[in-house]
């Protein structure tokens, strides 16, 4: 089968509150925004679209929502991720039925498991889940590292489609590109590592700054390698201020400061503080973001 979804920029989109609430005509307006701007995919519900304090409604709503807005124009992939395997499976089925063309399943939390575990987790969503799976390590927030050998293990399984690689381990997304070969295909999780990801042979990124930048890091995932480092190089300091605190915090206020969404999150994640959004401002304005 295919097993590359989008080559490109994916946009790990926000999800919009107002008042506590899901603003659906704003999350149609940041769906616009990305298609006008030329994004290859849209990662619905993925860590960016705060899916922790999302009901099981709110979920199924905003994955209907993004699929209905872009009506087949580009991939949208449903964050199904989590720490248990059944509730996966459900979402899973969900997802496929609302007409998603992937899902995005992070590595367990808290709970977490061995290497083992591992490979029986994602074999199971991959076997009765119904929709292709994208495997997303980012131990920073998980608190647990998926091992090259192991993704190489479940790059055999045919649903088994692609790695976002969040580790900032560049050493260990080598090795897990030189197992896995061409059985599936590479994303980079992290902003500032993505033109190193292409250079691995990479197919692009899911990008948290693609939500304020998208024509920036759609214009680096399709340039030739030496021109897409050099605009990742510069655009480091705009990684950075985005990066100052927890995500989606600093992403939303980026958001905000565009006129795109409220700066409104659930807790437990609060505004960015002042000073941070100050350097993000200023970084904003030399990348022509802002005024």
């Amino acid at each position: 089968m295919e097993k590359t979804i989008f080559t490109g920029c994916a946009v790990a989109l926000i999800t919009p509150f107002t008042n506590g609430e899901i603003d659906e005509a704003v999350l149609d307006q940041l769906v616009d925004f990305q298609l006008e701007n030329g994004s290859d995919g849209i990662v619905a519900c993925g860590t960016t679209g705060e899916p922790s304090t999302l009901t099981d409604e709110e979920w199924e709503r905003v994955i209907a929502r993004v699929i209905a807005r872009v009506n087949g124009r580009i991939p949208v992939i449903a964050g199904t991720g989590g720490n248990n395997t059944r509730e996966i499976l459900k979402k899973a089925k969900k997802a496929r039925d609302l007409g998603a063309a992937a899902q995005l399943c992070v590595t367990p939390y808290y709970n977490k498991t061995t290497q083992a575990g591992l490979i029986a987790h994602y074999t199971a969503i991959a076997e009765e889940g119904s929709l292709p799976v994208i495997v997303y390590n980012v131990p920073s927030r998980t608190g647990l590292n998926m091992l090259p050998e192991t993704l190489a293990a479940l790059a055999e399984h045919e649903n088994i489609i692609a790695m976002k690689e969040a580790s900032g381990n560049m050493a260990q997304i080598m090795e897990m590109i030189r197992l896995c070969g061409d059985k599936i295909a590479f994303y980079s999780g992290s902003d500032e590592l993505t033109a190193p990801m292409l250079a691995m042979g990479g197919k692009g990124t899911i990008s948290v700054a693609a939500n304020i930048a998208p024509r920036l890091m759609r214009e680096m995932t399709h340039l030739p390698l030496e021109a897409a480092a050099r605009l990742n190089l510069k655009a480091m300091p705009l990684f950075t201020a985005l990066f100052s605190e927890v995500n989606p915090i600093p992403v939303k206020a980026g958001a905000a400061m565009m006129g795109l969404c409220c700066n409104e999150l659930r807790l437990p994640l609060i505004p960015l503080s002042q000073e941070n959004a100050r350097i993000l401002r200023n970084e904003m304005q030399k990348a022509g973001l802002i005024c």
